[in-house]
Parts: C-alpha cells; sequence; structure tokens
C-alpha cells in the first residue's frame, strides 16, 4: 500500500508508533538514517529534518551546507524486528537543498528521472532481482568470521542446509513489510543462500532491495549469524551476484515477446543498447575491487554476450510465457547502489532503442580474445572505463559521478600500496556491504 501523508500521519497515531526513521542513501548506496520522535513527523513533512552533508561519504562539497530530509510517505514501512509496542517505522527520504532544490547528490532522484524518461518513451518497466547472499558465524566475541553456517550446496534441503529456517524468517518479514519474495534456496556456496522477488515498478524494487539487505542482516543477527552480501568473501567458492529482470512493455504489450516468434525490434535495440554501454557502466554495476574476483567463474559473466538460455552470458533471454518473458542481466552484485545501477541499465537501453541499434547474434560459445568483447578485469579498468564515458557524464549529476569516481580511485590506489591495506579495505566492506 501507498500512504499519503494524511494516511501516514493517521497510521502513526492509530498504531502506538513511538519512533520514525527518516532513511535516506549516500552515493554509494549505503544506508543513513536519523530517528525522530512521532510526534514530530507532522512537522518534518512540512519543514524537513536537517543533516550535515559534509559528514556524509559523496556528499562533501566546498561549499557544503546543511541538507534537508522530506519523508516520501509511498515508502512507510513498519520494522517488524523492533518492539510491538512503542512501535518503530521507517521512511525512504528525499534530500533538498536549504532553498528547497533537489540535491545533486540524491541517488533515488536520478532513478525517478530515469523513470520519468522511459514513461515519456511510452514505455513502463517491471523490474525483479535474483539476489545471493553468503550465512557465517560469529566468533566468541559476536564479530562475524568467513567461517560459512553450513557445507550444502545448490538446493540442498535440511539438515544439511542450515538457513532453512533464517530464509523462512528473512521471508515471512518482507511478507509483513508488503515486499513480495518470490522463492528461495540455498545456492551453490556453503552458506550460501538465494531469494528472489517478485516484479515490481523499478524505484519500489530499488527501494524494496535496500530493505531486503536490512531484514537479511537483522534476521541473521537474531539467529547469532552474520549475513554478508560482499561479492566474493570466499575466493575459491561461488561469488554472490545481484541479477536484474527487466520486463518492459510498451501499450501494454511486452517487447520482449513479439506476435510472431523471436525478438521485437525494440527489445533486439534495447538489448543492443545495454551490450553497448556494459563496459562503461560496470564501475556502478560492480563498484568493488572484490567484484572483479567473481567475474568468469560460476556462471557469473565475464564476456559482453547475450544468448536465449546460457548461464555465463551477460545477458540471458530465458524461454517464459508471453506475458513474463524477460531480460535477466547477469553482471552486478548486491554491494552496488541499485538506484544508480538501475538508471544507468534504463537509459542505456532506451538509447538503444532511440539510435535503432542492430542486436549482434546470440553467443553460445567462449567468446575471443577480443578485450573490446569483455567486461573490465579490475575496479581499476573499470574507473578508467567510466572516465571516458560520455555516456556516463550525461545521465549522472557531475557532483555524483566526480565523488564516486574519485573515492573509489583513491580505494584502488591505497590497495596498491600493500596488501595490509587492501585487506583492510576488503574487511571494511565485509562490514557494511
Amino acid at each position: 500500500m501507498k500512504y499519503t501523508v494524511k494516511e501516514v500521519l493517521q497510521f502513526v497515531e492509530e498504531n502506538d508508533v513511538k519512533f520514525v526513521r527518516l532513511m535516506f542513501f549516500d552515493i554509494f548506496g549505503v544506508k543513513k538514517n536519523i530517528s525522530i520522535m512521532a510526534q514530530e513527523l507532522e512537522s518534518v513533512f512540512q519543514s524537513g529534518a536537517h543533516i550535515v552533508s559534509s559528514t556524509v561519504n559523496g556528499f562533501q562539497n566546498d561549499d557544503s551546507t546543511d541538507l534537508l530530509l522530506f519523508p516520501d510517505p509511498t515508502t512507510l514501512k513498519v520494522l517488524p524486528w523492533r518492539p510491538q509496542q512503542g512501535r518503530v517505522v521507517r521512511l525512504f527520504c528525499d534530500i533538498k537543498n536549504q532553498d528547497g532544490t533537489a540535491f545533486e547528490g540524491d541517488v533515488r532522484n536520478v532513478l525517478k528521472k530515469a523513470v520519468a524518461k522511459t514513461e515519456e518513451m511510452g514505455f513502463r518497466c517491471k523490474t525483479g532481482l535474483a539476489c545471493e547472499f553468503y550465512l557465517f558465524k560469529l566468533n566468541d566475541e559476536g564479530y562475524p568470521t568467513r567461517i560459512p553456517q553450513d557445507n550444502a550446496g545448490y538446493l540442498d534441503v535440511a539438515p544439511l542446509d542450515k538457513g532453512e529456517n533464517v530464509r523462512r524468517q528473512i521471508c515471512l518479514t518482507l511478507e509483513q513489510m508488503e515486499i513480495d519474495p518470490l522463492s528461495s534456496h540455498h545456492e551453490n556456496g556453503p552458506g550460501q543462500n538465494e531469494i528472489d522477488f517478485k516484479h515490481s515498478d523499478m524505484l519500489s524494487a530499488a527501494d524494496n532491495f535496500m530493505t531486503f539487505k536490512t531484514v537479511v542482516k537483522n534476521t541473521a543477527a537474531a539467529n547469532g549469524l552474520y549475513a554478508s552480501f560482499m561479492p566474493k568473501p570466499l575466493m575459491d567458492k561461488s561469488g554472490s551476484g545481484m541479477h536484474i529482470d527487466i520486463l518492459l512493455e510498451k501499450y501494454g504489450f511486452n517487447i520482449f515477446k513479439n506476435k510472431g516468434e523471436g525478438l521485437s525490434d525494440d527489445a533486439k535495440s534495447f538489448i543492443a543498447g545495454v551490450l553497448r554501454r556494459s563496459a562503461e557502466m560496470t564501475v556502478f554495476f560492480n563498484p568493488l575491487s572484490n567484484s572483479y574476483a567473481r567475474f568468469g567463474m560460476y556462471e557469473a559473466p565475464c564476456g559482453i554476450d547475450w544468448s536465449y538460455n546460457s548461464l555465463d552470458t551477460l545477458i540471458r533471454l530465458p524461454e517464459m510465457k508471453r506475458n513474463s518473458a524477460r531480460m535477466e542481466y547477469r553482471s552486478p552484485d548486491p554491494s552496488c547502489n541499485p538506484y544508480i545501477a538501475f538508471a544507468l541499465l534504463m537509459y542505456a537501453g532506451l538509447e538503444g532503442i532511440e539510435d535503432k541499434l542492430e542486436l549482434c547474434p546470440p553467443s553460445d560459445v567462449k567468446l575471443s580474445d577480443d578485450s573490446s568483447a569483455h567486461l573490465p578485469e579490475s575496479l581499476a579498468k573499470a574507473i578508467s572505463l567510466a572516465k571516458k564515458s560520455d555516456f556516463i557524464k550525461e545521465h549522472l549529476p557531475k557532483m555524483i559521478f566526480d565523488k564516486y569516481i574519485s573515492i573509489k580511485s583513491e580505494e584502488v590506489n591505497c590497495s596498491l600500496q600493500s596488501a595490509e591495506l587492501r585487506q583492510q579495505q576488503e574487511d571494511r566492506y565485509f562490514e557494511i556491504i
């Protein structure tokens, strides 16, 4: 249910809500929040809540000033793991400057603009996600280890699969928050799990993904475990991906299934557009040095190619019924900022439609060694490609682009200095992703 301001205030009053968490995201998709007492919410809807921009990663500017958080009433969710007496609710926020204009670093606004562009071109996008994560044991002091919860494999069941009850709790909690999981199972790696989601509008899909990560981490903690969304927490085991499903309709018709056999012209051009921009977009889909250890192994793609059924290609078009036919984009991992990733994915596909790009034949065999046909093999290479991209600079606000690339470049430089610094960086992300 999507609430109005009036309905949110009524819900808070009638449901013993005492605390309201105002959540927003830095440019890397890391959640931030401040908590206000429920009686302050009406005032915050009108005037906003102040935050200091200079303390948020990527928000710093030479002329940094306070920013204002304005709650989005459609994002109201009760946090089921908090006490039922004196309830806690969460609202995602729009970020504005002091004069009321949109803040350039607001990543939700970046995606909103991409959705508006999609609709202006006569399309409607539904997005689904399949996300993998690991469950690790804690040590005696309560800190996470790299010891998996179990030694089960793909689709195993209890007692070998020890994540069964945790996944059940995650799915039930998501349902309580009006988010619809589709399925869940044990994945290939020891302690690795996957939960898939029903399709929803693109902004809701991004919001739901960020909520999902919070639910997973809190549920794991309640069970004495640590949930990690690192792309490759165990170097010799399967990596964790975040596959993005795109179902695109034009005037109610699914473009990935035309009236006859095969793809429509719009679908071909959309896929071609995504393929054309994939290399230069990769740093935003795979933002960690650790991300690149995943490519090319355990069905994680390394080539810029597509197929109907192969799990090794960047884009897959699984055989589906007409109304559920979709494009599956397989390179992203769950450390990415979904608001930026979804926006760039849509802009690339729509550009392909505007340019009427022709789609290359599907690839069912290994690619040649032509580096232009492969995703970048390292974070440093991905940064280099993004720096040269007029496409990225056109669609991302300058502040986000400059800060994102600058901070990621610093991480690369740091990791090159010593193995100790590289390990420190890896451990840091293991804790926060």
